[in-house]
């Protein structure tokens, strides 16, 4: 109408997404797609071209290489653990070695290019599972029982359609150029081989351990416990079909998988914390289970650290990673 003038535009009064989205060029694949790709998308290549100009980034680049010729699929966790690179470097360096799988056994995971875990039944070594400690009356202790922490607490929780302000430590394409990042003053203390490095406790399941956090999703390879590893192999040699919920693995091996896992969980709570069991009576079997959910969400703000300080804890990289590269 006459006089209106539009608003000016600004971050302190639009609603949108926390952070904005940076295109990372990654390819995504279906449980039920025919084909994979063989090799990456050229802006991809040329992302990563852009910002691989030192040997640092060479050295990362070939490492990644080598681990994906040893192992066909990873998770982002697992890499974080075997190589140090800088986390937004990382979310270049994937897409340009290999694709993400969306559903099916192998969701969350990246798979070299070229290789289909679809059909090579020695892929199933390779699936992931979610795993969730359990809590509640049924099991003898509470959440707050837990000497495993949630990811983060809801009261840190803000919403995926909030703008945040813009913070000064923002990562640039010449940061990442120098192969620094906005970390190198507060790591320099650290030695380069693992400054960005992850405890192998982030992916590797060992009896007698307990996981940093209340969900993880581990690659069936990296339970590192013989008797579940049986448990996995119980069809070696005579997997007859690819499902998009058992993978090679026979049916109901994920469940069993869960429930042997959580047997091993009590039981080291039960040694370290005695006292949460020793009022436990029959009379709780009636009470109603209280599931425990682990606190991940749709938009996990938190994925990267802010100062990119490793961390022990798990990301649910189904949720958060997707968000990385849209």
């Amino acid at each position: 109408r006459e006089g209106y003038n539009n608003p000016q535009v600004s971050g302190e009064n639009l609603i949108g997404l926390s952070r904005a989205r940076r295109p990372h060029n990654a390819i995504f694949v279906n449980f039920d797609d025919e084909e994979i790709p063989t090799k990456p998308l050229d802006a991809a290549v040329q992302t990563w071209k852009k910002v691989c100009t030192n040997p640092v980034d060479k050295k990362v680049e070939e490492e990644l290489r080598k681990l994906f010729e040893v192992r066909p699929v990873w998770s982002r966790n697992a890499v974080k653990a075997n190589i140090s690179v800088h986390p937004d470097k990382l979310k270049l360096l994937l897409p340009y070695l290999a694709y993400y799988m969306l559903t099916g056994p192998w969701r969350s995971l990246w798979v070299r290019f070229g290789y289909d875990p679809r059909k090579h039944p020695e892929a199933k070594i390779y699936q992931v599972l979610d795993f969730r400690i359990r809590c509640g009356m049924k099991y003898g202790y509470a959440p707050s029982d837990m000497p495993v922490k949630a990811k983060r607490s809801t009261y840190n929780y803000s919403l995926p359609i909030t703008v945040k302000k813009p913070v000064s430590h923002t990562v640039s394409v010449h940061d990442l150029k120098q192969g620094l990042g906005i970390s190198a003053a507060s790591s320099a203390k650290k030695p380069p081989c693992s400054r960005y490095k992850l405890k192998e406790s982030i992916y590797i399941f060992r009896e007698g351990a307990l996981p940093p956090y209340r969900q993880m999703f581990y690659q069936l390879c990296d339970l590192n416990v013989e008797s579940l590893q049986k448990i996995i192999r119980r069809n070696d040699g005579a997997e007859s079909e690819c499902t998009e919920r058992d993978g090679w693995c026979l049916p109901k091996t994920s469940d069993e998988l869960r429930d042997t896992m959580s047997l091993m969980i009590k039981q080291i709570i039960r040694s370290t914390r005695p006292a949460l069991f020793s009022n436990t009576t029959s009379s709780e079997d009636g009470k109603e289970q209280m599931a425990y959910e682990s606190g991940e969400d749709e938009d996990d703000e938190e994925e990267e650290e802010e100062d990119f300080k490793p961390s022990d804890g798990s990301e649910n990289e189904m949720e958060t990673e997707i968000l990385d590269y849209v």
